[in-house]
């Protein structure tokens, strides 16, 4: 774990993605001097097919360092329909929530232009090459981190039975900027959604299909013709005929967590070290939270550090652990959430299958207690 030493910077970033940029800029806004290390990212290398589901508290975020993306690469999500796969279902509507918005689809590679640009224009960021010495090194560089395995910090993971299939489509009839996801256990357990990206009149949707790790491969090299087929009949063809509009990619699925989030760097003396994002959490995405959850961390860690006792400084293990126990209560309580729900949608069985589809009809009725959880989803992380 090689390091430059320089007296120059109070933070440096390891990892470049958009949870590492959005950190630095906030922290530049609180006139701390950062070093961001170009490295491994949250994206997986998949970005020119993805795109994020961001909510509320995300979104304000990014307003706030005037990163969020405009026109066609921001599309507002007005309802989410859910369907099981014995005839459960649920519905979310913005307009009975009273929010403009359940969510917003955004553009990975137009989110990744903004904060770039941003970074480029605030002075207290210098982008560098290698590791630099600075009293706090956060750690950003997505699940795979090589400086979490250097520093020792186990990194618990369990593996899901389900690879990611994510492309973009186009559709015969217009997204209508609705949110569609089936759960359906045909040739195995499989979550798919259809998310409406490239603005509010467009056809065009992002694809992504958690598949059995063979169902998976076989979709991915299927020919165009064979796999839009399969696609239009696990969405009951709910928006006509689909064309690949992308390549496709996979990965495999997980759900993980770091064992510590924050600590002193064990190779230098007067300095700690901070996860945030992937590199300190990782889950399924059928809920589509993983960046939110990620963007909640780099705004718990820019307020502690903004808020600390005057005479606290930045490596303090003790003001660093108050960022770790304000957020691993809401990671692990949205991880359980997403694990449970895996899990259960992944039971084949037919008295599961009942079960889950009751309490999906059951909960679409609940009234007051779906809305409740509508708005923790809409607004929290």
């Amino acid at each position: 774990m090689a390091t430059t030493s320089s007296s120059s910077f109070d933070v440096c970033i390891r990892g470049s993605g958009i949870v590492g940029r959005s950190l630095a800029l906030m922290l530049a806004a609180d006139r701390l001097r950062v070093a961001l290390i170009h490295g491994p990212s949250a994206s997986s290398g998949h970005s020119d097919v993805r795109a994020y589901s961001l909510n509320a508290a995300a979104k304000n975020t990014l307003t706030s360092l005037r990163c969020w993306p405009q026109g066609d690469a921001v599309t507002p999500v007005l309802q989410m329909l859910v369907q099981g796969d014995q005839g459960g279902h649920l519905k979310f509507d913005a307009a009975e929530q009273n929010v403009p918005a359940l969510n917003w689809l955004v553009d990975v590679t137009a989110l990744e232009e903004k904060l770039a640009e941003a970074v480029r224009y605030q002075t207290l960021i210098e982008e560098v090459s290698q590791p630099i010495a600075a009293p706090l090194t956060v750690v950003c560089e997505g699940r795979t981190s090589t400086t979490r395995a250097e520093l020792g910090v186990a990194f618990e993971v369990k593996h899901y039975a389900q690879h990611a299939l994510a492309c973009r489509m186009v559709c015969e009839h217009p997204h209508a900027q609705v949110a569609r996801q089936w759960f359906h256990d045909q040739e195995g357990a499989a979550i798919l959604a259809f998310l409406p990206i490239a603005g509010a009149q467009s056809h065009e949707i992002a694809v992504v299909w958690s598949l059995p790790p063979e169902r998976a491969k076989a979709m991915l090299e299927a020919t165009e013709e064979q796999f839009c087929e399969a696609l239009g009949t696990a969405s009951h063809f709910a928006l006509g005929a689909l064309k690949l509009n992308s390549a496709r990619a996979i990965w495999p699925l997980q759900l993980a967590h770091a064992k510590r989030w924050t600590g002193p760097m064990p190779s230098l003396t007067q300095s700690s070290f901070a996860l945030a994002g992937d590199a300190a959490h990782a889950m399924h995405p059928l809920a589509g939270q993983g960046l939110n959850v990620g963007l909640a961390d780099v705004a718990q860690l820019s307020r502690v550090l903004r808020e600390r006792e005057f005479w606290r400084p930045l490596n303090d293990t003790k003001l660093l652990r108050r960022y770790e126990r304000a957020r691993q209560a809401d990671v692990q309580a949205m991880a359980c959430i997403t694990d449970s729900l895996q899990t259960l949608f992944a039971q084949t069985a037919m008295p599961w299958q009942q079960l889950r589809n009751w309490g999906m009809n059951g909960f679409d009725r609940s009234g007051p207690i779906k809305h409740w959880m509508a708005q923790q989803a809409i607004r929290t992380s």
